[in-house]
């Protein structure tokens, strides 16, 4: 006798801020609190599955939206939640994003509203497959077809910081602080890699470049592959750097580095780069939807795919990214973003399903020590195991999630990522810096 497919009847969308440390890059700093949104969906039979995203106002807006209109519907019509997002934000998918030439929120390339309609629609596949896990007695990764590994590695991610906010972004509560004090040259950058190593056991490095001149930041992947001989290094401008800036980066620095992300803006750039240098190009900002995939990959200007479920509309997508990247013989590895334990559970399920993940994924996590979920994620010797445990694996912090709702009401100021005004609230003299800036 079949079972009946559970449908939902509530969906909930509960905006949050979370504390994020003064982290630097090309655009500016990031701000004290920085938003997300947490998804709970609800189904017939009293199961509740979890997903996270951004929280900014147009992210918030969207999976308002899409709440009101998934409600009623089965837990598994997964297929058509794009469409219904399109439909129930009232958009359509090829209009440009009023805004930004590059997204404050992310620093991802262009808007479009395609990028945000996918990123909120993330967050529901992510609940949906959370609670469908749990009905049927299931991890996530089984649903997508099964682990082929147990543990997933991930990268230690370096940021070039102040020690603390400056007093211009204090709210009334104050500021959010921590201990790893500033890191602004090599010495610096090297310190907080061996915490990061000591701590959490990480393996290989990712800096965030574009903040300082490109010769110091040179100096300080050389004093990391130094510091950590044979250790994997990445070094990620954000589009910072011009063509024969990049270039002269990558000859300088050669076998030092597994792979560039993104030094230079769009396809013609990052094509050039590797034609003139040899260096794999990997990017989470030219290659961030499917239809940006066929040029890049026919000018052989990316070499490596950084995925993120968020971006390319969940689970099940990141699964067919990882099915074209087979194709073309183009690797893949993941981004990440600032985010709370309920996203790190979802990449890791589906980094635990793709054959072809062929570098250690990127996290924030460690800079945020804020969660939703009761037992946050613990890396040992850089990796997190993939869990056997219905659905995700996560469980809902409620008081938590209370909390942060209830800064998030508070502070209005912060409901929006803005790298380069949090910037300018320090240096009223910062504006937008034109890409690139070396």
């Amino acid at each position: 006798m079949s079972r009946p497919v559970p449908k939902i009847v509530r969906a909930t969308v509960t905006p949050i801020l979370i504390s994020d440390p003064p982290l630097l890059n090309v655009l500016g700093v990031h701000q004290p609190y920085t938003p997300r949104c947490v998804v709970e969906l609800e189904t017939d039979t009293g199961v509740t599955g979890v997903g996270e995203t951004y929280g900014d106002t147009g992210y918030l807006a969207a999976a308002r939206s899409l709440a009101a209109a998934v409600t009623g519907r089965p837990l598994t019509a997964l297929n058509g939640l794009l469409d219904l997002a399109y439909e129930a934000a009232g958009l359509t998918g090829d209009t440009p994003e009023t805004g930004a030439e590059f997204d404050p929120a992310g620093l991802r390339g262009r808007r479009t509203n395609e990028k945000l309609m996918r990123s909120v629609v993330s967050a529901f596949e992510v609940a949906s497959l959370d609670a469908l896990g749990k009905t049927v007695d299931l991890p996530v990764h089984a649903l997508l077809g099964g682990k082929v590994r147990d543990r997933v590695d991930y990268s230690g991610y370096l940021f070039y910081r102040w020690a603390e906010h400056p007093a211009a972004d204090a709210p009334a509560a104050g500021l959010p602080h921590d201990d790893w004090g500033a890191a602004l040259d090599p010495d610096g950058i090297v310190r907080q890699a061996r915490r990061f190593a000591d701590r959490y056991g990480f393996r290989s490095f990712k800096l965030k470049g574009g903040v300082f001149e490109p010769a110091q930041e040179i100096e300080a992947i050389r004093a990391l592959a130094k510091a950590f001989p044979g250790h994997p290094l990445r070094l990620d401008p954000n589009g910072g750097w011009s063509v024969d800036t990049s270039v002269r980066v990558a000859e300088e620095l050669g076998d030092l580095l597994e792979y560039m992300e993104d030094p230079t803006t769009g396809v013609d750039g990052m094509a050039a780069v590797h034609a003139r240098t040899g260096a794999l190009m990997a990017t989470n900002m030219c290659v961030t939807t499917f239809g940006e995939i066929r040029e890049a990959f026919a000018r052989n200007a990316v070499q490596v795919v950084l995925s993120d479920h968020h971006y390319w509309g969940g689970l099940h997508a990141t699964r067919e990214l990882a099915a074209v990247c087979r194709v073309h013989d183009v690797a893949l590895s993941m981004h990440s973003n600032t985010h709370l334990g309920i996203s790190l559970a979802a990449m890791t399920h589906v980094a635990a399903v793709v054959p072809n993940l062929t570098y250690a994924c990127d996290s924030h996590r460690p800079w945020q020590t804020e969660d939703v979920i009761t037992e946050p994620h613990v890396f040992t010797g850089g990796a997190l195991t993939v869990p056997d445990t219905p659905g995700l694996g996560v469980e809902l912090d409620r008081d938590a999630l209370a909390a942060l709702h209830e800064r998030w009401l508070r502070l209005p100021e912060f409901r929006d990522r803005d790298d380069v005004a949090a910037m300018r609230r320090a240096d009223p003299s910062w504006s937008q810096p034109p890409l690139p800036r070396w």
